[in-house]
Formats: structure tokens, sequence, C-alpha cells
């Protein structure tokens, strides 16, 4: 080896260790919400702990849960009471710290009360503002946690949409307004510790309002849009992770005796590259084996290839479209949950995908109004800070919206019913008769299939 290239390599190595982003990192997150019950997934998660605490030796490590752990519309979650996402949460217990910030879907088969309880018994710490009628907390919004030497505090907040919360649980609930809450009690929680970590499933439209509030350095993790992205902002890191346990996000912590710790986010997916927890993917099979029923397990469609959940829900309003007879159609995006797989679909492969029935509203809107709906449409992890939404739409669209013409457009009733939120404004829905989403995407999936 000549000098010269000697040189190089030696050069080489001391840039590697003067550069920030490839020292070891300090701490080790790995944070989800909104899982929902997805159970093909669920064992890959912490396989992933797993994984990466074996690359990590001597890293401390923390698991984030924030949100919507459980999901009602899974009919072997519902019947089992939710024993994967139990036996999920004690797995992950028994690793590493772990902690629960209550979304609205996680007392899903039980009371808020006794889904506190059960989750304390598991050995995961829940946390969260949720309070009972008479303004008592279920638990207390904050949590401790210790990453070795260094200390952090996490502080939970949830959504105080009462309609996303079970109908048996709401009147038990008083909810409070998620930026109003944080603006009155964020300067004392986030205070109890110099590393600063929010856990917010409130939504998009709520964190907008948090985030200002936030000293630099904070980790601000949101959830319950199901969105996927990360935004840096005054020193402040905002990320979501994602849905249906589709993917997971990795935060490595550096520079935290610096004052503003730096938490650098990789966000990996949880597909078959992922190993699966062999005793939690047991346990599923076993469940999914004892619950289903014959009429979940009947197939409904044949796919050549299979759907990411993006791919699918798109099909999905697709055929709305199609079957409808408009120039555009729309639903929200957390009307959908995970993909569909290639070959055989069964009836419980499509209530995952698609997770609400609902009745079809059509309205007719000028050129200017349908363009006004592309910015509000199928967004994903690259759409710009200034353009991302929460709720957003999931639409199939013309090729060309021409100036002059007038469109006719679909949505769902859920779509019509929250048309100021979604749309901006109502264009007059009225009811299509005879039409249901769920029912016409079944027919468009099993034509697909011939």
């Amino acid at each position: 080896m000549t000098s010269a290239r000697v040189l190089l390599l030696a050069f080489s190595w001391l840039v590697s260790l003067a550069d920030p982003l490839c020292a070891a990192p300090e701490a080790i997150l790995v944070v989800t919400g909104d899982q929902h019950s997805s159970y093909a997934q669920t064992p890959r998660f912490v396989g992933l702990l797993d994984r990466l605490r074996a690359e990590n030796p001597g890293v401390p490590f923390a698991v984030l849960l924030n949100g919507d752990t459980q999901e009602y519309g899974n009919v072997v979650a519902r019947r089992s009471h939710g024993a994967v996402d139990f036996a999920m949460f004690a797995a992950l217990a028994r690793r590493v710290p772990t902690y629960l910030n209550l979304g609205n879907h996680d007392p899903e088969f039980y009371d808020v009360a006794e889904t506190v309880r059960r989750v304390r018994e598991t050995g995961v710490v829940p946390l969260s503002n949720l309070r009972a009628r008479g303004g008592a907390l279920f638990t207390e919004p904050l949590a401790r946690l210790k990453l070795g030497t260094l200390d952090a505090v996490l502080v939970g907040v949830t959504t105080d949409h009462l309609s996303t919360y079970r109908v048996p649980i709401r009147p038990e609930l008083d909810l409070a307004n998620p930026a109003v809450w944080a603006k009155e009690k964020f300067p004392e929680l986030l205070a109890a510790a110099p590393l600063k970590i929010v856990l917010s499933h409130s939504g998009l439209e709520a964190d907008r309002a948090i985030l200002p509030l936030l000293p630099a350095g904070t980790l601000f993790a949101g959830a319950h849009d199901h969105l996927r992205f990360v935004h840096r902002e005054r020193g402040v890191t905002y990320f979501h992770s994602g849905c249906w346990n589709s993917h997971a996000s990795i935060v490595r912590l550096h520079d935290a005796a610096s004052g503003t710790p730096r938490w650098e986010i990789e966000q990996v997916a949880l597909d078959a590259s992922v190993p699966a927890d062999p005793e939690l993917a047991a346990l599923a099979a076993a469940q999914l084996n004892e619950h289903l029923t014959p009429e979940d397990r009947a197939v409904v469609a044949k796919l050549p290839v299979a759907l990411a959940p993006v791919d699918a829900a798109k099909a999905v309003v697709e055929s709305l479209r199609a079957a409808a007879g408009v120039d555009a159609a729309f639903v929200g995006n957390t009307t959908f949950g995970g993909g569909l797989p290639a070959g055989e679909v069964t009836k419980f492969d499509f209530d995952a995908c698609v997770r609400f029935e609902g009745a079809i509203f059509v309205a007719e809107v000028s050129a200017e109004q349908l363009r006004d709906l592309v910015p509000r449409s199928n967004q994903g992890p690259d759409t710009a800070w200034g353009k991302r939404r929460g709720d957003f739409l999931v639409a199939a669209l013309p090729a060309e919206i021409a100036p002059g013409r007038t469109y006719r457009i679909a949505t769902t009733d859920w779509g019509a019913k929250n048309t100021r939120a979604y749309f901006g404004a109502d264009p007059g829905w009225r009811e299509a008769p005879g039409l249901k989403l769920k029912e016409l995407a079944l027919r468009a999936l099993a034509a697909a299939g011939r």
C-alpha cells in the first residue's frame, strides 16, 4: 500500500470520528403509534427491538407507544379482548422500559380505568391527560425515564374529539383541549428533567398549536392521523411513525449534555426483513386460529399482487368513483387500515383494510372547487410541511381539470358529516341510494381477481 493511500485512510478514519452522525448514540428510543391490533406485524415490532439491542450493546433503550394500540374492528382482538396486544406490552416491558400514551382506541375492550390497570399489570407505564367526569385523571400525564445516566421526562396528551372514542365510554370522559391544556401544564411538567419528550395522540392540527410551546431540544412524537413524516422547527424534532404497524421510528439521542440534544430519526418498515419474535408470533397465530370463524375466513377476492396500505386505499376510492359514476371520489384516510395480500383475500383481511362501512353521498362542484381539493388529497411522507394536513383525503381524481366545467364528486357519510374539516365547505351533498363503501369495494375487488 502506498504512503498516499495510508494517509488517505487515516484521514478518513479521523473524519469519521469527528462526524457526530457516526458517533454511537447515547440512548435509543423505539417509537410507534396507531398500531390498531395489526397482528401480522406485531411480532416484528418486538423483533425489531431485539435486533437493535443486539446491534447496540450497552446503549440504554426505551419503547414509546403513542396510543391506539388496539382495534375494536379486528374481530380477533375483540373476541380475545386484546390478548395479543397485552402480550406485546408484557414482552416489551420484560426487555426495556416501555410507556403507553393512551389514545382514543386503547380503551377498546374495557373501560378506561380497567384498561389502565391491565396495562400497568404488564409492566408498561401508562400516561395521559385523559380525565374522567369530575376532572380526575385516569393516570398521571407525566412519567420519568432514566436513560443510563440521563434523566428524561415524558408527557402524554390525547385528543379531545369525543366522537373518536368508543360509544360506551364517552359518558365517563371529560376531555381537555390539547393545546389549551399544554399551554397551562407544559411549563411545569417539562421542567422536571433536562431531556424533554412529548407524546401527543391529538392529531396534526392540535399539534401545530402545541409545537410553539415546546423548548428547543424537545422530542415531539405525534399520532392519531395515521401519518408518517419528520419535521424540525425551532430546535424541536416532531414526527409521526405511520400506522397499522407498517413502520417504526428509531430515535437515536446525541449531544445530551449540550443543553440542546440532537434526536436522529430513522423510520423503518416492519416487513419481512425484520425477524418476528417467535413467542408473540405463535400467540398471534393461535389467537387467529381460535377466533376466526368460517365467515371471517371466507375468500372475498383474489389479487395478483399484494397492495400496500396506500395502494389498497387508492384502489378502494377508485372503485367508489366507478360505482358512483362520478368524476372524482374522496374518502378520509383514517377509514383505511392495512394493505391487502397477494392471492386469496379473506373477509378478515378486507375488514382490516376498509375499517368502516358508510353510505355514499354525491355533489357537484366547479373546476375551481375541485382544484382546491387536490392539495387536501393523497398526502405522504414527503408532503411539504406548509401543505400537510391531519386527516387528509384519499382521492381518485380526473387526469385533467378543465376550467369552466362542473364536476360530480362522491364521498362517504363520514366525509359528508365532517365536510368543513375535509372539504372546506359544504358542496350540497345528497345521498346516493343503494351505495355503500365496503359493498362496492368488495364487488370491485372480486371482479379484479377474475
